[in-house]
């Protein structure tokens, strides 16, 4: 089954699916634009971003990008300054209140086809209210672009389903990238918590405290924290021997594990549980050792990676040998990984 139509057999089952990159230039915008000529014209398709994409040149390394084709009839949400430079025509849905430095983030019909470049919302809570204005339009299929170092969109409360772009922009050492994209996989596909009383009991929790300590009878200590970055100490304060789980609401560094890892045993077998994969800002080597010496990370939500691009080119000047870049990737991933054939 090739790439489209795997894709398309997974859109049947979900409606917005996020696009997310390990760096700049791995084929993210170039995933995009497969998807986009790809599509049948029974989609009713909505195009966003979280931050900018789809200029002619990347506005930090300054090198040539590729642009993002937009058919008529597609739904776009992005920037006043986009829409106006752009060529397309477009009839003006909506205007979102949302402000970006390039003006104010509108909902837009194309009433013809061509380039367009998209800047949409760089918070969470505005990309969720866009997308749930394009449903209300009608939009069964939305897919959202965005900034390689943001992949917090990803989370499951906003994106059914998501893309994974790597490449050999990643690093020069192909070895590298093969692992750093596993890793990522791995902790985007981290185990979720099966306890239900712990999951319901987490809804609550989580809106009042930014780190928590749930016993093995159910009762919550929330901690005051302003941030889980820095808690270790009053972590290790406040566990006890009945203690079971460590609730953070935010994000979870190598520097939290390892202040613990450093101060305390007390940690091992307490599960520490973040709302989805996106929270997670580890590195493979933190992660090995924390597990390793009896730690237990879970989530509450599970991340829905559906397919992985690859682009073994770099702009640098450099390229991976592609049949083997594929491979080792398929060999150690069960989710597909495709090439689509095409420098990002």
């Amino acid at each position: 089954m090739t790439f489209i139509e795997e894709f398309i057999k997974k859109t049947r089952e979900y409606i917005v699916i996020s696009i997310i990159g390990l760096a700049k230039n791995v084929s993210k915008t170039t995933t995009l634009n497969f998807l986009i000529s790809n599509l049948t014209e029974k989609y009713k398709l909505g195009l966003t971003s979280i931050g900018r994409d789809g200029e002619k040149y990347d506005v930090i390394t300054e090198l040539p990008k590729p642009r993002i084709y937009v058919k008529a009839g597609t739904y776009v949400v992005t920037a006043k300054h986009c829409f106006e430079v752009s060529k397309i025509k477009f009839e003006i849905i909506k205007n979102t209140g949302f402000n970006t430095p390039l003006g104010e983030i509108m909902i837009l019909k194309a009433v013809s086809e061509g380039f367009i470049e998209l800047a949409g919302p760089s918070i969470n809570k505005h990309l969720f209210k866009i997308c749930s204005d394009l449903k209300s339009l009608g939009c069964d299929l939305i897919l959202v672009d965005g900034a390689f170092d943001r992949r917090s969109y990803a989370t499951p409360l906003i994106s059914d389903a998501t893309i994974l772009s790597t490449g050999a922009s990643v690093s020069r050492n192909m070895n590298e990238v093969i692992d750093l994209t596993i890793h990522t996989i791995k902790l985007l596909n981290l185990e979720q918590e099966k306890n239900l009383k712990i999951k319901e009991l987490s809804k609550n929790v989580l809106k009042k405290s930014k780190v928590s300590i749930i016993d093995k009878a159910y009762s919550v200590n929330s901690l005051n924290v302003v941030t889980a970055l820095d808690a270790a100490e009053e972590i290790i304060q406040n566990l006890k021997d009945d203690s079971q789980y460590v609730l953070i609401n935010g994000a979870v560094t190598d520097k939290l594990l390892e202040d613990l890892m450093k101060s305390t045993q007390k940690y091992k077998g307490i599960t520490f549980i973040v709302e989805d994969g996106t929270k997670l800002f580890l590195s493979q080597k933190t992660t090995k050792k924390f597990l390793k010496k009896g730690g237990i990370l879970k989530v509450l939500n599970p991340i829905n990676i559906i397919a992985i691009t690859i682009n073994p080119t770099s702009p640098y000047g450099y390229k991976f040998d592609k049949d083997k870049f594929l491979k080792s990737l398929q060999e150690e991933l069960k989710i597909p990984v495709y090439n689509l054939g095409v420098n990002d």
